[in-house]
């Protein structure tokens, strides 16, 4: 995997947990690229490189989450690139799931992987909850494509996305020398859109549903999504941008008024995500 693969740490300032998500990507089962991308150059980002060998780059400029996913993707150089994010933790089998899912999409289904991403815990402390509310749910709007043939449908890659952002951003792996093809041919500049926070993902996911290329669901736990209070998760849950943004998202696939109720009901079951 290393000639296609590669995981981009996207670190800001000086996470307590990042060493522990370094030490997962090392002790993959399959060996890929680990990479490190931060616009908050400092000491303790530059040792931890240097003891581990991962290249380190920075980016000039002031903090944003889409410039310094953007960022992440570029210094990659890769076909397949998953941004890794600084306080989470990876399975030691994901690089290798994702592999085979790869090579089944491409030789059994004849498909070409738009994204390929995975079923998660989330990291509460160094307790890992499987079955928390929020997870069922998305594991429910997800199951539609556990079906291999459906994974390349518009159809049903909208239909998981027009109740909410099931897929977790962590744990996506994208196919990028596909999707700098549709960049070009739809002359969108930036894979994140700038003026989102809490929603930079899910309004990326809407724009490659209606592409040709799977969505392709592995439905293993194969990540650890860590919540705590530091955590840009609760971070735009508690801010008030994050309704505003959850409207703009429903608008694309619903009318206004439908809309407008579940931005509502959306609200109330993210709140499982803070933790008090």
């Amino acid at each position: 995997m290393k000639g296609l693969h590669t995981f981009v740490i996207c670190a800001y300032k000086e996470s307590p947990y990042l060493e522990e998500c370094i030490r997962s990507l090392k002790g993959q089962t399959v060996e890929s690229n680990i990479k490190l991308a931060t616009s908050t150059p400092n000491e303790y980002l530059q040792k931890l490189c240097e003891q581990y060998a991962i290249p380190y780059y920075v980016r000039e400029g002031k903090s944003n989450i889409s410039l310094d996913w953007e960022f992440a993707l570029s210094v990659a150089d890769t076909d397949y690139v998953t941004i890794a994010h600084q306080d989470d933790v990876y399975e030691e089998e994901y690089v290798e799931r994702v592999a085979e899912a790869i090579e089944y999409a491409e030789k059994q289904m004849h498909q070409q992987p738009l994204i390929l991403f995975s079923d998660y815990q989330e990291l509460i402390g160094r307790e890992k909850f499987a079955n928390r509310t929020n997870l069922k749910i998305k594991r429910i709007l997800l199951h539609p494509l556990k079906k291999n043939k459906r994974q390349n449908r518009v159809f049903w890659k909208r239909w998981v996305l027009r109740w909410g952002n099931a897929i977790c951003c962590p744990t996506v792996t994208y196919h990028m020398s596909l999707i700098r093809q549709y960049m070009e041919r739809d002359a969108r500049k930036v894979l994140f859109q700038k003026h989102f926070r809490s929603n930079v993902d899910w309004e990326t996911w809407e724009w490659l549903s209606g592409k040709e290329g799977s969505f392709v669901y592995i439905p293993q736990l194969l990540m650890a999504h860590r919540i705590h209070e530091g955590s840009e998760t609760t971070a735009t849950i508690e801010d008030r941008q994050r309704g505003g943004e959850d409207y703009e998202m429903f608008c694309k696939f619903w009318p206004c008024w439908i809309a407008r109720c579940l931005t509502g009901a959306y609200s109330e079951s993210e709140k499982g995500n803070i933790v008090n």
